[in-house]
């Protein structure tokens, strides 16, 4: 899918996309960080049928749901395509050895080479978390890596405190 992008002098920037059913949406990006989700109407695509400004929370909240998904379709994708390379969901457990610590206390990474990509929290995604990033209990992490880096990365996890 193309993403087209037009500079709104004053403004800031518009980044439109077609839809296979032939719909027209943009998503007009202010300076001032609102956003605006526009739909162009399927009778005049030069005319707006439905305009909604989104506050900055507003948008990354939208984004987040949106993008959720795509973040383990993604992940799917990637394990197709390159050999060995395998992600897996590990949960942080509620008064385990990382619940109330950062990612890099666990220095997952360089003990087991695999790498945390995604915390998934109350079904919102953290995507590319820190290293300060604060793991709570309930949290599920996505781990890539090899098989056996990401069962390390598992078993590091799992440790009762």
């Amino acid at each position: 899918m193309d993403v087209e992008q037009f500079t709104l002098p004053g403004i800031g920037l518009r980044f439109e996309i077609t839809t296979k059913a032939g719909r027209r949406i943009g998503v007009v990006s202010h300076r001032s960080a609102l956003r605006e989700l526009v739909i162009y109407d399927p009778e005049d695509p030069d005319a707006c049928s439905e305009a909604l400004v989104l506050e900055e929370e507003e948008s990354d909240a939208l984004a987040e749901l949106l993008g959720a998904a795509r973040i383990v379709e993604r992940l799917t994708e990637l394990n197709r395509e390159v050999e060995g390379l395998v992600s897996r969901q590990v949960a942080i457990l509620p008064g385990g050895t990382y619940d109330g610590r950062t990612l890099g206390d666990t220095r997952a990474r360089t003990r087991t080479g695999a790498s945390v990509v995604a915390v998934v929290r109350n079904g919102k995604v953290v995507a590319s978390p820190r290293p300060d990033f604060q793991f709570l209990g309930g949290d599920v992490a996505v781990v890539i890596g090899t098989e056996s880096g990401t069962a390390a990365v598992a078993d590091l996890f799992r440790r009762p405190d």
